[in-house]
């Protein structure tokens, strides 16, 4: 998979924990001399780190634990119909697989956050169109949608 900018997952993800040691591990990566595994911090260090993240990505009096999870999405491209309970990619050589000489290997990325799906391209050379409008930034999904991939049209079922 093309890889993704840590704060990109940061935003995208409601799991924190999972947020803490992204942002620990985005901070591991930027700092000069040698830091700890994530495994190998101590808990006080790791209650710290959810704490920022909460304070940066909290809103008023909510948490980012708060959001319900997003449930499964079904797609349909071509005549098949595939549905998916985690993140996945769209491409050539996707989770999604499609036959499509015009779309990337990996050419878009569906993730669920915050209760929702959301399409995203990965820097694809022919973009990633949603209901018929070129897409930059990642784009909440709802059924009904139609995403043009290549010259695939993936359409949303449903998003349980």
């Amino acid at each position: 998979m093309a890889p993704l900018l840590w704060h990109y997952r940061l935003v995208a993800s409601t799991d924190l924990d999972r947020l803490a040691r992204t942002a620990y591990d985005a901070h591991r990566a930027a700092h000069p001399g040698p830091l700890p595994s994530w495994e190998d911090v101590g808990d006080q260090e790791k209650k710290a780190w959810r704490a920022a993240v909460t304070a940066v990505m909290g809103s008023g009096e909510s948490t980012l634990t708060e959001a319900p999870p997003a449930g499964s999405i079904v797609v349909q491209a071509g005549d098949k119909t595939h549905r998916f309970h985690t993140e996945f990619t769209a491409g050539r050589q996707g989770s999604l697989v499609l036959s499509d000489e015009h779309a990337s290997s990996h050419h878009a990325l569906f993730q669920p956050a915050h209760g929702y799906w959301f399409v995203q391209d990965l820097g694809s050379t022919n973009g990633t169109w949603l209901n018929g409008r070129r897409m930059f930034a990642a784009q909440r999904l709802k059924k009904g949608d139609k995403i043009k991939i290549g010259r695939t049209v993936v359409v949303v079922v449903s998003t349980n």
